[in-house]
């Protein structure tokens, strides 16, 4: 599981940006210990953050993400990982973990922005 945050911790508020988030909270549900990603390479990418970011996710055996926002080109390459999506996310990282934990989110059937959503 990983959420998109804009600091380093679990009372960091959620990054409404998916390929452009300044880092990942990498959350294991079994231990409830969490590792933070920075996604500094991406941040300001001219194109391609999204599918830049969904490489990340996948390489850190990610199955669900969490987010604000997820354009087309990366919700289609965090599908073609396995990955689930969950979209609309706001708050603060453990808030929405326990959203997800008590399956009050909806899983996105799509992307829920154009893409270069900043």
């Amino acid at each position: 599981m990983a959420v998109t945050s804009m600091g380093q911790n679990m009372e960091s508020k959620v990054d409404p940006r998916f390929g452009r988030a300044n880092w990942f909270i990498v959350f294991d549900t079994e231990t409830d210990e969490y590792r933070v990603v920075s996604n500094e390479q991406n941040l300001n990418a001219g194109q391609g953050a999204g599918i830049q970011s969904a490489e990340i996710i996948s390489r850190n055996g990610v199955e669900a993400l969490i987010t604000g926002n997820c354009g087309p080109k990366a919700f289609r390459a965090l599908g073609a990982a396995g990955i689930q999506v969950f979209c609309g996310a706001e708050g603060t990282v453990a808030e929405v973990l326990e959203k997800f934990k008590s399956g009050k989110l909806e899983k996105a059937a799509g992307a829920n922005v154009e893409g270069h959503w900043v």
